[in-house]
């Protein structure tokens, strides 16, 4: 597949509003919506972070199910309404399950659609918003709860090498996710990657000085160009990725049923991923670089040389370190995109709200390069070891590779 046309992602971090490419549709315009309602801005978020996928997932499966009731050339992923075939505008259903699952999450007067049209009324007299309408009641009961564990508040160990709460910290966050059902996947643990290197380990010993080294907030061995890139990537990477399908479905899917199966595969595995990370990350217990760093000298490693002030460039997330959620996000959507697109190869560039930057936007020629930055960009920011970010991009893949193998295929004898 040759290359498309350089194209300029309309990604935005939590402190910028949502904006729409050029060449948006309904399944795009109201991923935007979406993004803005559960994630923020310009309004505090509902569900902010990782738990926010989860509704996100229902939005974009309703979206494409909906879609699907009228065009009937994907599998539906959990609603479906033969009688629908052919009848009404498939842009009117889109709108229809991605407005009515939001309202039946948030209520139609939450602030986030306070200047969004009903699209009973922009599509007023339109068959297709009874496939949206249905689609979104359907998927509505699938809402992922946030739910108290008996293991909650975790507190991790105090032994070398497993987790506790680091500064500022009390407990562990988003334990519930590690048990909550998966939207693809057969049970979180699935994909499940190995552990972490043991602490004596050469590996770990090499993966510990360089997070050490690079990722320290005062005394880095960074260079200019690297704490560019720690910052530019330190904004909301659920935002960012999905403002970078969004530009690239815009630019590359013409069609709106190929276009809201391409969201609704990746939000699909974007919810699993996090899912799959919390359960890795609260099974293993794994501590952060800025607890092994400080107790360096007690780790059992006699060439892990610790530093009791170390502190990271980053505040250290609220959870164990392996694997990385980042990572495991980037991957995901990263291998969804090349497998819908046949390549890795694709022209895009990514925008940051962060203020001050040397290199904004940045630009990339593949979709692999993107997920190797954020590899990077973890360990320079001082919260992960590379092990982790390698692991965690890897379980993402291979998530994803599940999702499209297994849902929302095209169906047979369908021209």
């Amino acid at each position: 597949m040759a290359k498309s046309i350089s194209i300029a992602a309309l990604v935005f971090s939590m402190s910028l509003s949502v904006c729409v490419p050029a060449h948006a549709d309904a399944v795009t315009d109201w991923n935007a919506v979406t993004l803005s309602c559960v994630q923020g801005p310009p309004n505090p978020p509902n569900r902010g972070g990782p738990p926010g996928l989860l509704d996100i997932a229902l939005v974009q499966a309703a979206v494409h199910d909906a879609v699907q009731a009228i065009q009937g050339r994907f599998e539906s992923y959990h609603y479906e309404n033969a009688g629908l075939r052919g009848v009404g505008s498939p842009s009117a259903a889109a709108a229809a399950a991605a407005y009515g699952v939001l309202v039946g999450l948030y209520g139609a007067d939450d602030p986030c659609l306070a200047t969004v049209a009903d699209p009973a009324v922009t599509h007023a007299g339109d068959p297709g918003l009874q496939a949206g309408t249905e689609a979104a009641a359907a998927l509505l009961p699938l809402y992922r709860p946030f739910f108290v564990l008996p293991t909650d508040p975790f507190v991790g160990g105090t032994g070398p090498g497993e987790w506790r709460p680091t500064p500022g910290v009390t407990a562990g966050a988003n334990t519930w996710m590690a048990k909550t059902a998966p939207f693809v996947l057969n049970r979180p643990s699935q994909f499940r990657p190995e552990p972490p290197p043991p602490l004596k380990s050469e590996s770990y010993r090499r993966d510990y000085d360089e997070v050490k080294a690079l990722g320290s907030l005062t005394g880095s061995a960074r260079t200019a160009e690297q704490t560019d890139l720690a910052r530019f990537w330190s904004g909301n990477p659920i935002a960012m990725w999905f403002g970078v399908v969004r530009s690239v479905a815009d630019a590359n899917v013409p069609d709106v049923g190929d276009k809201a199966r391409l969201l609704a595969l990746v939000a699909l595995a974007a919810a699993d991923s996090q899912i799959s990370v919390y359960d890795t990350k609260f099974d293993y217990n794994f501590w952060r670089p800025i607890t092994a760093i400080r107790e360096g000298d007690a780790d059992g490693n006699p060439r892990t040389g610790g530093d009791a002030t170390w502190t990271p460039f980053l505040v250290t997330p609220p959870y164990p370190d392996h694997s990385s959620g980042a990572n495991n996000l980037s991957g995901s959507i990263t291998t969804i995109l090349r497998l819908h697109f046949g390549t890795d190869e694709m022209d895009f560039a990514i925008s940051s709200g962060v203020a001050g930057l040397t290199v904004n936007p940045r630009t990339y020629e593949r979709f692999s390069a993107a997920a190797d930055d954020v590899v990077e960009v973890r360990i320079l920011q001082g919260i992960h070891f590379r092990f982790a970010d390698e692991l965690g991009r890897r379980q993402g893949s291979r998530i994803a590779h599940w999702a499209f193998q297994n849902f929302l295929k095209p169906l047979p004898d369908v021209k």
